[in-house]
């Protein structure tokens, strides 16, 4: 099968289509064949030789796919050749075809195609886990969502909002901003223009936010434990502007029973991410259907502009998505 292919560890121009061994279906698999794959930050990771693969999974990149099922494992009783699935994979999205475990795989929702759904799994699963599994946010919690015009942001912010919380947010530019209010934010702020903890703070009032979820890290970590109220809880899912916090003391966490939490999706076991796929589809597939959730696609590229593609992601100037067109 064709696939896109890393020559070796650096920048996009290392990308290529070439060939690569049809993946086989275990009993409980699926065959499907990938009409398109969405990036995520973690596929430049990769490309760079900074994050590889967990063990046993495919080597190809790419985290997520939608397409038509080719071929059913005996033990998937759920599903059919023919029929249109989407879902998360720990590799190999990048391809003419990828395995996927029948337990895993999803539906594509009532009227969105497969080009759509592929923009689904990895950034709703990553922001349904934060939220409800690590946050434990409740309806009329208030949350502050940074990089909200991200793929995982613009999740986020759906998904809280179709919950019933208040949802504020951060981004860099003012196209972005109104994005994020588009979607439903009760504020967003440009980090780029000052602080936001001050505005957050007036915002949220003496009782502060409950939960954040954070991308950045060691910049924003003293104005994320100020923004946290009484038994706040930070979900850390990437530190993408450090690791290492220049004002960092643990009082606030005793004062105010605060929790830190990070997580990586990728590495989780096989059951885990399946109990989240039932549990998100549980949620939010019926909110697909009926158009209370939707991807955000920035731009769709076809696959043989990969390079491109990834030069895009690298400039950060995507709103949501951008997804890759197998076929």
């Amino acid at each position: 099968m064709r696939a896109v292919i890393v020559n070796q560890p650096g920048g996009p121009e290392q990308l290529e289509l070439g060939e690569a061994p049809l993946p086989r279906p275990a009993a409980d698999e699926l065959l499907v064949r990938v009409q398109a794959t969405a990036l995520n930050r973690a596929d430049i990771m990769q490309r760079q030789g900074k994050y590889p693969p967990p063990p046993g999974a495919s080597p190809i990149l790419g985290l997520e796919m939608a397409g038509v099922v080719e071929e059913v494992g005996e033990k998937c009783r759920d599903w059919k050749v023919g029929d249109r699935v989407f879902g998360l994979l720990p590799g190999g999205g990048y391809a003419e075809y990828a395995v996927i475990p029948g337990q895993m795989a999803l539906p594509v929702p009532k009227g969105l195609n497969t080009v759509e759904a592929a923009a689904i799994a990895e950034v709703f699963l990553t922001a349904y886990q934060a939220l409800f599994w690590l946050g434990d946010l409740q309806k009329g919690d208030r949350v502050l969502i940074h990089a909200g015009a991200s793929g995982v942001g613009t999740a986020a912010i759906q998904l809280a909002k179709s919950h019933g919380a208040t949802v504020f947010t951060t981004a860099g530019s003012r196209e972005k901003l109104k994005a994020c209010l588009s979607l439903g934010a009760d504020l967003a702020l440009n980090y780029k223009e000052g602080p936001f903890a001050p505005a957050v703070q007036k915002a949220a009032g003496t009782e502060g936010v409950q939960v954040i979820l954070d991308f950045v890290g060691a910049p924003y970590w003293e104005q994320n434990v100020d923004s946290l109220g009484m038994d706040g809880k930070l979900v850390l899912i990437s530190t993408m502007g450090g690791t290492r916090p220049e004002n960092f003391s643990l009082g606030p966490f005793l004062a105010k029973r605060l929790q830190l939490t990070g997580t990586t999706l990728r590495s989780r076991s096989l059951d885990y991410k399946k109990r989240l796929t039932r549990d998100f589809a549980e949620m939010a597939l019926p909110r697909f259907d009926d158009g209370r959730l939707r991807p955000i696609i920035d731009r769709i590229f076809p696959w043989d502009e990969v390079r491109e593609a990834h030069r895009y992601m690298e400039e950060n100037r995507n709103i949501g998505k951008i997804v890759l067109q197998v076929e």
